[in-house]
């Protein structure tokens, strides 16, 4: 299943491991074992260090092992959603017509 991971890092942690010159290779190393399909990074609203990595996760029992080393490594915050492009949207048409049907009133 496709899922949206987002990490925010705390700016005290952020800039501890950006002195130590460790915040790029870590999350690089991070990025390395998740294989995502994508990654962002960005300031989020709260003006921390946070990105949005897309992900493919085939059972949930990957949960610890895609979260802990964001955890371990830089304290972060994390949510994790599942997500669709748009085949994947085209592909549950049917189901969404047939909610449609039963429950549209």
């Amino acid at each position: 299943m496709r899922m949206l991971l987002r990490v925010s890092i705390p700016v005290e942690t952020g800039n501890a491991a950006a002195k130590a010159g460790t915040l790029g290779a870590t999350i690089e190393r991070i990025l390395a074992d998740l294989k995502p399909e994508a990654a962002y990074f960005f300031g989020d609203d709260e003006g921390q260090r946070a990105g949005a990595i897309v992900f493919d996760m085939t059972d949930s029992s990957q949960i610890p092992g895609v979260a802990e080393p964001w955890f371990l490594a830089f304290n972060a915050k994390l949510s994790f959603r599942p997500i669709m492009n748009p085949q994947d949207l085209a592909t549950a048409g049917p189901s969404i017509a047939a909610a449609a049907q039963q429950y549209g009133g």
